[in-house]
């Protein structure tokens, strides 16, 4: 299995792990009746339940564009020790931006998040570069 497919499957994984984060500290801090609840009226999240929740949704803005390149150069055949290089440092690079976003740490938070962007423009470098 190419190593962008595997990395993609660990970010599914990963992509599960911010949503069970998230879910998590917004339960503890709204409780157990609101994350019961249809969640109208809700308060608004803050501290890290509110850090870790825009993460989530930062994660799945950029996982569709990371899932649907990977699976273009995997198709495509156009895998290159760049693209596998790419995906390598996407899923690292959002590893590491959680537990950074969730503790409020402003400006390495972004550093983190352009890294995981270098990762994928790495991985579509394979798509409209000339093998």
């Amino acid at each position: 299995m190419p190593v962008e497919l595997k990395m993609l499957a660990w970010s599914i994984v990963l992509g599960l792990v911010y949503v069970v984060v998230a879910v998590t500290l917004a339960t503890m801090q709204r409780g157990l009746a609101w994350s019961a609840s249809n969640r109208t009226g809700e308060a608004p999240l803050t501290g890290a339940a509110d850090r870790t929740s825009r993460a989530c949704r930062n994660f799945l803005e950029t996982f569709a564009f990371f899932a649907a390149a990977v699976l273009v150069v995997v198709v495509g055949q156009r895998t290159t020790g760049t693209t596998a290089l790419g995906a390598q440092i996407y899923f690292w690079a959002r590893v590491i931006y959680l537990p950074v976003f969730a503790a409020g740490i402003p400006y390495l938070r972004t550093l983190i998040w352009a890294g995981s962007v270098v990762g994928l423009v790495m991985i579509l470098s394979g798509v409209f570069g000339s093998n």
